[in-house]
């Protein structure tokens, strides 16, 4: 499996910002990491070896970049304007830094799925709903899509706009609306066993159906915990049969 680093100094997020890419051809699939962790959490903690099958059979192409929730939502120390603020200059340093990156890499027809676990959820999901011209679509697992579970009780335009359970029930811009609805890769799948939350991804699903937006909602069994072996079950089984 071909494996390259790279990385750039970042103007939206004024630092460093590393990037790893994993194979050869393919969709790209770029992964969020779940939580405060860096580009490599995905290898680490084994996804990408359980992928390996489709990324050596150039199925998928997958990069992977690191989080800034430290800096945001996950930071205690941070005034909550502050944390909005960071998240804001996230998704900058994605679409006009990260997406033209794998356009570069890839081609231009190649689709840009993004994907991720837990908080990294929510992350491909917005990222997805707000850009549906750059992105193509989300394989979006065990995630909780309402940002005010990170905020803290802070709320502003920033929150309201980057919580997809709050600003896509009233999405009304049809350019947008039509752009998601394009979209035959929108994959929301969830377990029910330990710390998962599945009654977030059916309200996300219920959102979509009221937009008249296909996707698909699968909800696994209590035996699939909020953890990685769940995710490393997931992934394959969605790269190899729906693409």
């Amino acid at each position: 499996m071909n494996r390259f680093l790279d990385g750039w100094h970042s103007p939206a997020l004024n630092k460093h910002m590393e990037i790893a890419e994993y194979g050869h051809y393919g969709i790209a699939l770029l992964l969020l990491p779940t939580a405060a962790a860096d580009y490599l959490e995905y290898e680490r903690f084994l996804l990408i070896r359980a992928i390996q099958e489709q990324i050596n059979a150039g199925k998928v192409k997958v990069y992977s970049i690191n989080s800034i929730n430290s800096e945001s939502w996950l930071n205690r120390n941070m005034h909550p304007r502050h944390k909005a603020m960071r998240h804001q200059q996230f998704n900058d340093y994605v679409f006009n830094e990260v997406i033209p990156y794998i356009r570069h890499r890839t081609s231009p027809e190649t689709l840009i799925i993004t994907s991720g676990a837990s908080f990294g959820a929510l992350h491909a999901a917005n990222l997805f709903f707000k850009r549906p011209d750059l992105i193509n679509g989300i394989i979006a697992m065990s995630g909780d899509y309402d940002l005010t579970s990170y905020t803290s009780g802070y709320f502003d335009d920033d929150v309201y706009f980057n919580s997809p359970a709050h600003y896509l029930p009233n999405l009304t811009d049809e350019g947008i609306l039509s752009q998601i609805r394009k979209s035959n890769h929108i994959h929301i799948v969830t377990g029910s066993g330990d710390y998962e939350h599945p009654a977030a991804s059916k309200r996300l699903s219920d959102t979509l159906h009221a937009k008249n937006i296909g996707h698909e909602l699968e909800i696994w069994g209590p035996d699939m915990r909020h953890d990685w072996p769940t995710w490393r079950a997931m992934l394959p089984i969605y790269l190899e049969t729906r693409f």
